[in-house]
């Protein structure tokens, strides 16, 4: 009797204390609007990309930096305002450390305030290498992107300095997805070559145009990928980006391609 009763003590212990996460044996995606999301490994460890988290198209953006409390890493596919976003706060409040390339990563540092502690070169690359990180949990190759980079210093926008070149992510997570983070980008030949190294399940697809690719753009782009799932992001925060997901699903379709379009609501958590 004694050892049952200390067994169920120690399972209602792992229930209690172990993430939702690692309980479910999942993989969760948050998107805060615009380019912004949240990943959470099925260990628990926390990866913010892009984190802009108070953004226009977020109404709860405040509340939600408010709750962010815990991040491990933090993914900046290139300097500009609308991805560094509310990096730094996070970064002094929780010690993520930054995942960038070695340029963005010391400019980063050096005008725009992120803590030199956390973004050492165990965590800084380039194109064509990939970071083991987390334990082994999770890797992270960079991908080069058709787009510019620049970090502007917090005081004003007359400050502004070479961020390195501009790219994007492929994240491998250990018993979950491959997600392409796409970055800001045209589409570019060189993407199906992605798919070479490993299968992609999740594209996070720039689709507003203007600044990047639009709908016909990324359609293309999907199609070079071939993953079996595209999230379209980077659209609709201001009304020059006028890119919509229902022209994406209808370039897809003209294309014939197999890949799904799933449309995520700001502030929504998909389990993938």
């Amino acid at each position: 009797m004694f050892i049952l009763n200390l067994f169920k003590k120690f399972a209602l212990f792992l229930l209690l204390f172990t993430p939702l996460a690692a309980l479910a044996g999942t993989t969760q995606l948050t998107w805060y609007g615009h380019a912004a999301f949240k990943i959470v490994t099925p260990k628990g460890h926390v990866l913010l990309l892009d984190p802009w988290i108070t953004n226009p198209a977020n109404k709860n953006g405040k509340e939600d930096l408010a709750k962010l409390d815990k991040a491990d890493l933090i993914l900046l596919t290139h300097g500009h305002f609308d991805h560094v976003g509310d990096s730094v706060e996070i970064a002094k409040k929780t010690g993520a450390k930054l995942v960038a390339t070695g340029d963005l990563g010391q400019a980063m540092v050096k005008y725009g305030g992120y803590p030199e502690k956390q973004a050492g070169y165990d965590t800084l690359g380039n194109f064509g290498g990939e970071l083991t990180l987390l334990d082994g949990e999770v890797k992270v190759a960079f991908i080069p992107a058709v787009h510019s980079s620049t970090v502007t210093e917090p005081d004003g926008a007359k400050n502004v300095h070479e961020g390195g070149n501009p790219g994007g992510f492929l994240i491998t997570i250990k018993d979950g997805p491959a997600i392409y983070d796409t970055g800001d980008t045209d589409v570019f030949s060189d993407m199906k070559l992605v798919r070479q190294f490993h299968k992609v399940d999740v594209m996070l697809a720039c689709i507003g145009d203007h600044f990047t690719m639009g709908p016909k753009r990324a359609a293309l782009a999907v199609q070079l990928v071939r993953p079996k799932l595209v999230i379209p992001m980077h659209y609709g925060t201001f009304p020059i980006l006028n890119g919509t997901p229902q022209e994406l699903e209808q370039a897809l379709k003209k294309r014939h391609s197999r890949a799904k379009v799933r449309v995520m609501k700001v502030d929504e958590t998909l389990k993938l």
